[in-house]
């Protein structure tokens, strides 16, 4: 039984038979289909070019978790905000901000406001509060300065939208700082009889402040916000002071050479996240994901030593309600 040269492909000419003399002619249907594929992943290569950046808020002067100088900005989100960019197969684009440090002014709103003018999709080192999070507080808020910003007066007002979060990626702490040769202490009853410095509408200088019913009040040194709390150290005007570890090793970031040294860290309990508005939650998926893989790898504790950052696990939960001062006043 012949077998028809249809079924392999060839075509009989007109006149012909399946099986009879006339000669094929090659059917173009590979040859087109080949051509239709390279035109398809010549369009996939087009669009992945001409992707958007993919966008990121990071404060201009927060090391060790960013900064930027002359034009880069480096530090430990920048490491993370590069994996997500290379997991969404987008360039990054990074935008630093500089947050106010007037009373009126919030973190929370200006972050809102970059992120809802559009000048971002993401926000990073985010302190995980559920009443930083969803629908704003207010309606409008105007950008902080950014790149490109105008002067504050001219700026427009901002309608906010609703920020959501990614799961953590790095918890907080304090410790208490205090000069080479000092006895280590882990608690602030340790300190007794020594001068203790407190900044002024600060959470540690609360601390300080309450701490035993306010044992440590006549050995507290009260310091202004804007006041070197490092120059009071390093000189002798105060003898330790409780900050944030990352504000620490922000200082030994600058001074490589301090001999300031630090107790054990006591977790704050709040932790830090990345968000955006709640349209961009696919962002936010991809976050969480790259997230769980360095962190299961190792490599985000890496890159929180390379930054210079004391690493500190995330707690549980993971989005904190409220402080409890009790718990943090207990040794």
């Amino acid at each position: 039984m012949n077998t028809p040269r249809a079924a392999f492909g060839v075509t009989p000419l007109k006149g012909g038979s399946a099986s009879g003399p006339a000669k094929p002619v090659p059917r173009r249907f590979s040859t087109q289909a080949l051509r239709s594929g390279v035109a398809f992943a010549l369009s996939v290569v087009c669009a992945l070019a001409s992707a958007e950046p993919l966008t990121v808020c990071m404060a201009e002067d927060n090391p060790p978790f960013s900064m930027a100088r002359k034009g880069q900005v480096t530090g430990f989100d920048v490491k993370v905000a590069e994996a997500v960019a290379r997991e969404l197969g987008r360039e990054l684009k990074l935008v630093p901000f500089e947050p106010e440090v007037e009373k009126e002014s919030m973190l929370t709103h200006e972050v809102n406001a970059m992120l809802s003018a559009g000048l971002c999709e993401l926000a990073s080192g985010f302190p995980l509060l559920a009443s930083d999070l969803g629908p704003p507080t207010r309606e409008r808020f105007k950008t902080p300065d950014h790149p490109g910003a105008k002067p504050p007066r001219e700026r427009p007002w901002i309608t906010l939208g609703t920020l959501v979060s990614s799961q953590p990626y790095q918890g907080t702490a304090l410790v208490i700082v205090q000069r080479a040769g000092e006895p280590t202490v882990s608690s602030l009853g340790g300190l007794r009889g020594r001068k203790i410095g407190a900044v002024a509408g600060t959470l540690e200088g609360t601390l300080v402040a309450m701490y035993g019913g306010g044992a440590l009040a006549k050995d507290m040194v009260s310091l202004g916000q804007r006041e070197d709390v490092w120059a009071a150290l390093e000189g002798g005007r105060v003898d330790a002071v409780m900050v944030p570890s990352a504000a620490f090793d922000a200082y030994r970031v600058r001074k490589p050479g301090t001999a300031l040294q630090a107790g054990p860290a006591k977790p704050l309990g709040i932790n830090l996240g990345w968000v955006a508005l709640s349209s961009k939650t696919d962002l936010l998926a991809v976050v969480d994901r790259v997230v769980a893989r360095v962190s299961a790898s190792g490599e985000l504790p890496l890159w929180a030593r390379e930054a210079g950052l004391s690493w500190q696990a995330p707690s549980l939960p993971a989005v904190t309600g409220s402080l409890s001062l009790a718990g943090l006043l207990r040794d």
